[in-house]
């Protein structure tokens, strides 16, 4: 289920909670000023949350976050930028893809949900949040 709005949230999770989902995945930015509410929407319904960006998982309290290294990103948009604004063409510069993705764990939303993340899991995170 696609939710685009904030005033579809509470209904949403509600349908998916009654409708035996056991987790939600969070996609896309259109969403991203309402991290504090999903994270809290999936608590109380005591849904894992998974998201791509890696600071709903720090700052939100969703449970984890895999997905590519935003700030690295944004730096990388900055050198095209740089170089469109100094006379390239945008047709002749190379479309890249993400190349470091980056695993947030929150362990304060484990222990809430009573969830035990696997050793392998927090091994492999580049943050755990305790």
């Amino acid at each position: 289920m696609a939710v685009t709005t904030r005033e579809t949230m509470d209904a949403a999770f509600s349908e998916i909670a009654r409708d035996g989902f056991e987790g939600v995945l969070v996609t896309g930015s259109t969403m991203f000023n309402e991290r504090k509410r999903i994270a809290s929407l999936a608590l109380a319904h005591r849904m894992p949350a998974q998201a791509i960006i890696g600071e709903m998982a720090r700052e939100s309290g969703i449970l984890f976050s895999y997905g590519q290294d935003f700030p690295e990103f944004f730096r990388k948009a900055a050198v095209y930028v740089d170089k469109i604004l100094k006379g390239a063409s945008p047709a002749d510069l190379p479309v890249e893809q993400p190349t470091r993705f980056k695993l947030v764990v929150n362990l304060e939303t484990a222990k809430a949900l009573s969830l035990t993340v696997p050793t392998s899991m927090l091994l492999s995170a580049d943050e755990v949040i305790e």
